[in-house]
């Protein structure tokens, strides 16, 4: 098994160009990316954006119509399936329920007519890697959905894979386990210094496990970087509404100056932003404020009715209707819970407000 590793700039996986249509229908438009050995990178959107079929087109389930795809420095989108030295954890796990864990473990090292001696070897590291020692016997109907889980990312990456692919594989666990599992996945793949593809469509998932997001829509790639970079400075109107919960202001810039672009926003009232170079006053700007900043108290500048409230334990999410405009807040309780129906002020700090242009692209 491989030792862990720091992350290198050395590329382990390379997409060029890569397009993937069924018909009319492109489920993947002339996607580029790179992905460094030991890097955990998570591929997020909604349903039918395209980041399955990527995963599927990496592990050669489905053929590229255009493209070329690089795993450790060798071209594989034109070789079969069982030449690519890939390891996949499907949704579901797709173990095989008739055979040992043991046996579900070792069938890719039998496959490659590794030596029974050595498969043994192989097959107790890996149950050690993934905190299973022991059970080699058991059948997987005898373990929980976690246990199973776990066979599964031992099976994948028993074989050394160049690339361990990751097909929302905690999506069948309960709450609990799954943010066990989330921690537990991210601790072992540090560990073992794979590289690693994850596939989710669950913004916290992807947040909590990921050195790098790509976000994708409609088949393209709309933004990609670290978690915080992504989730704190969107590029998109997409990536915005997508991830995390964010506050729309459409207006226009009233004026710019000493860093900052103050936005009358279409109720009449302003905010602040920090602004970008190419703000100009009579822009028209619409402004992305995530809902943890803004702040809900007695005193602000913006003026406010709190219309309903959603108790969340340390937290409470509030719905504030802003002389037409409509916020959303999500809180820390300090002293108490503010009431539907009551009078606040909110404030945003402008370092908190993006500005967003007419096509909806951050304003630079």
């Amino acid at each position: 098994m491989k030792k862990a590793c720091a992350m290198t700039a050395e590329t382990a996986v390379q997409l060029r160009n890569v397009t993937l249509s069924y018909g009319e229908f492109v489920a993947v438009n002339n996607v580029s990316l790179s992905i460094g050995r030991g890097e955990f990178v998570t591929l997020l959107g909604p349903s039918g954006c395209g980041k399955t079929t990527i995963l599927r087109s990496i592990a050669g389930l489905v053929q590229p119509t255009g493209g070329e795809i690089e795993v450790a420095g060798r071209r594989i989108d034109n070789i079969p399936i069982h030449k690519r030295n890939i390891g996949l954890v499907f949704q579901n796990y797709a173990l095989f329920p008739h055979k040992s864990v043991f046996d579900n473990i070792a069938f890719g090292l039998k496959y490659r007519n590794v030596e029974k001696s050595v498969i043994a070897q192989k097959v107790k590291r890996a149950l050690d890697m993934v905190r299973l020692p022991g059970v080699e016997k058991k059948l997987p109907s005898e373990m929980s959905g976690g246990q199973q889980q776990r066979i599964a990312l031992a099976r994948a990456i028993v074989i050394e894979p160049d690339v361990l692919l990751l097909d929302e594989p905690l999506s069948a666990l309960d709450a609990n386990l799954r943010e066990e599992m989330r921690t537990e996945l991210k601790t072992i793949q540090r560990e073992v210094g794979i590289t690693t593809i994850f596939v989710t469509h669950d913004q916290e998932e992807a947040l909590a496990m990921s050195d790098r997001v790509v976000v994708m829509n409609k088949g393209v790639i709309e933004q990609q970087g670290s978690p915080e970079d992504v989730y704190r400075r969107p590029e998109t109107r997409f990536v915005a509404t997508f991830l995390g919960q964010s506050n729309l202001l459409p207006g226009r810039i009233a004026s710019v100056g000493n860093g900052l672009a103050t936005v009358s926003l279409d109720n009449g009232q302003q905010i602040e932003a920090a602004a970008p170079s190419a703000a100009k006053a009579g822009m028209a700007v619409t402004g992305v404020v995530r809902a943890q900043k803004v702040v809900v108290g007695k005193t602000g500048p913006i003026q406010g009715k709190i219309i309903s409230v959603s108790y969340l334990g340390g937290t409470a999410a509030y719905f504030i209707d802003a002389a037409g405009i409509r916020l959303q807040s999500i809180s820390t309780i300090e002293e108490r819970i503010w009431r539907e129906g009551e009078a606040v002020a909110i404030s945003i700090a402008p370092a908190d407000c993006q500005l967003l242009d007419e096509t909806g692209h951050r304003l630079q």
